[in-house]
């Protein structure tokens, strides 16, 4: 038996008959005769179009910086005293007025709703309307604190407890009495008082100008035990100099001091 060679096509041809076999044929769908489902295809030549898949960028739906910037300050505009009120006293809670210290992110948020309530001031001329200003006020929120070894001295840790802060404004007689009560656990000392009357004088429509006058500490038992830090208590509660009233309402009044302290009082009935 022999043998042949079977050599391979020419390439052209092979191309050739690639390409009828597998172009680009348009298939036609003769409309005469639906039923016998004749096909026809055409010879045509084709020309390969190149494709391009490119990314689309979308549009992100994430507001820039600046938006949300302006959508804030666009929603704390709409914001109402009495929503600013509501937020401010739930802020406030536990943490004991300020006094022992408060964290950074809560001083912050009570800092911004005390700056909306200023941007609201019903009386924007405090002291032209010193019948909102006189009477009594209790403190409830203040940047002055008393940390560390001072808190230690003044045995404001456990064995002292440090009770209501009052304001008693006194109009007709330009006096005001700020009353810090006590509690002495150990001596089963009840509403110890330490007393601080001061003088103000209007120097602007919205400033006051306090000067110390005298201070008390009662009774006697809880005299003995501030005796040795008497200046260092006095030094930190001691209103004397600037003070700003920067809202002031039928029940709520924020003051600034010469310092930059913060003061937030509500109004009180007298003790």
């Amino acid at each position: 038996m022999s043998s042949k060679l079977i050599q391979p096509p020419p390439m052209a041809a092979s191309l050739g008959a690639i390409s009828k076999t597998t172009g680009n044929l348009k298939m036609l769908l003769s409309s005469s005769n639906f039923n016998n489902k004749t096909l026809s295809f055409s010879d045509n030549s084709f020309r390969l179009r190149p494709m391009f898949i490119g990314k689309v960028t979308e549009q992100s739906s994430a507001s820039s910086p600046n938006e949300q910037q302006e959508a804030e300050e666009e929603e704390e505009e709409d914001i109402t005293v009495f929503q600013i009120k509501e937020e401010l006293y739930e802020a406030l809670q536990g943490i004991n007025r300020g006094i022992f210290g408060v964290k950074s992110e809560k001083k912050a948020e009570i800092e911004r709703l005390v700056k909306l309530l200023e941007c609201r001031n019903p009386t924007p001329e405090p002291t032209g309307e010193l019948d909102k200003i006189g009477g009594c006020w209790k403190l409830i929120y203040s940047t002055i604190t008393v940390l560390g070894s001072k808190r230690t001295k003044l045995g404001l840790r456990d064995f002292v407890s440090l009770g209501d802060l009052l304001q008693q404004i006194d109009i007709a007689q330009g006096k005001t009495v700020h009353v810090l009560k006590f509690d002495v656990r150990g001596l089963n000392l009840h509403d110890g008082e330490f007393r601080i009357v001061a003088n103000f004088e209007i120097i602007s429509k919205t400033s006051v100008e306090i000067t110390y006058e005298s201070s008390t500490i009662m009774p006697d038992q809880l005299m003995n035990i501030f005796k040795r830090n008497m200046n260092l208590l006095l030094g930190i509660f001691n209103p004397e100099g600037l003070f700003e009233i920067s809202y002031l309402d039928e029940d709520l009044q924020v003051g600034r001091d010469g310092k930059g302290n913060v003061f937030v009082l509500e109004k009180t009935e007298e003790p």
